[in-house]
């Protein structure tokens, strides 16, 4: 268990490795989604570093339009999912290689570093290291709708009129798993993946005349699935969990086919001005117990080694009911999109959106 006074230290530490003192303190300009920087972490870290800190609320498309308008410029740290690195790096140069022997890699549980340093490394460069993870899949009314076990179980006739799912690039991916298919697998052909996405649009447009509606924010299909207008959805697992606090049937499922996993990471865009602040924040917030003050904000675990043991029991509960062992294997890792396919993917979702 870490100490209390070992994260004072530790944080200490890590401005004074890096230069950043208190007669030496910067603002770090970050980019990140709602929950990442709860108020308690960012004052804990202000207080123990001299350092102040900026939060810009942000999701992975807003992240990638405003680092590309100024070409990395007006932040110092940012955090895109881990498939939204390599490609618009390549495409736009918008961020910097990271300097990992300023970060404490002993901080992160090791499969998951590697995992995300091998999907953001361009070149020789490593550009992004994992900070909060999760899946989307299913959340089901099991009372309700207790025979949805897969992401095509939507189209069945005994949810008709009460299912819903957002006409985004997870439903095509989802639905491709469940019907056999390997999406990932596809990356590097896009005729292949073309096709993939051929049969994805045929099913959807089939599946369409039993959808309740296309939900677009998750606060919309809140309401949905607590009304019992929807008894069934493709949605995150902490919505699936949040909803469980209100009534015990809903939960979050992990589909046959697999959850589909991301990452969000940190970045460095590519005109950042405090590189040494941006370590410092990297290294304090991924220890141990600051980890699970993100964790309660944010609802989703991160990549902090041994943060778990700080976490709500209840979250904990539902966590390793929704993942059994088997379920946690099964996740389906989003890679990085290689240039082009999201052009593919945009002409499905724009033929289903119109078709009758």
């Amino acid at each position: 268990m870490t100490k209390p006074s070992f994260a004072i230290s530790a944080a200490v530490s890590v401005a004074l490795m890096s230069g950043a003192t208190v007669a030496n303190a910067d603002t770090l300009r970050l980019l990140t989604w709602g929950g990442y920087a709860p108020e308690e972490v960012v004052a804990k870290f202000e207080a123990e570093t001299g350092h102040t800190v900026k939060v810009t609320k942000s999701n992975n498309e807003e992240m990638i339009a405003k680092l590309r308008a100024t070409g990395g410029g007006g932040f110092d740290l940012a955090q895109p999912s881990q498939d939204r690195i390599a490609g618009p790096q390549e495409e736009f140069g918008i961020y910097k290689p990271m300097d990992m022997s300023k970060i404490d890699m002993s901080l992160f549980i090791p499969s998951m570093l590697e995992a995300t340093k091998g999907n953001t490394t361009v070149g020789s460069d490593v550009y992004g290291v994992p900070h909060v993870w999760g899946t989307s899949g299913l959340v089901v009314d099991t009372a309700n709708a207790g025979m949805v076990k897969d992401y095509t179980d939507l189209c069945g006739a005994d949810v008709a009129g009460k299912v819903s799912y957002r006409l985004k690039r997870p439903t095509l991916i989802g639905f491709a798993f469940s019907m056999g298919l390997d999406p990932f697998a596809a990356y590097g052909d896009e005729a292949a993946y073309a096709d993939i996405m051929a049969q994805v649009e045929a099913k959807l447009i089939e599946c369409k005349p039993g959808v309740k509606t296309y939900w677009g924010g998750g606060d919309e299909l809140m309401g949905l699935l607590r009304s019992g207008e929807v008894v069934a959805s493709m949605a995150w697992d902490t919505g699936g969990w949040k909803l469980n606090d209100d009534n015990a049937d809903i939960t979050f499922v992990a589909p046959a086919a697999g959850a589909l996993g991301w990452v969000d990471t940190f970045v460095l865009p590519a005109k950042g001005k405090a590189d040494d602040t941006a370590y410092a924040w990297i290294n304090f917030v991924m220890q141990p117990e600051v980890a699970a003050m993100i964790t309660a904000a944010a609802g989703n675990f991160t990549a902090s080694q041994g943060a778990a043991e700080f976490a709500d029991d209840a979250l904990k509960a539902k966590y390793k009911a929704s993942f059994p062992q088997e379920a946690i294997d099964n996740i389906k890792w989003y890679p990085p999109v290689p240039a082009g396919l999201e052009a593919i993917e945009g002409g499905v979702l724009d033929r289903v959106k119109a078709a009758n």
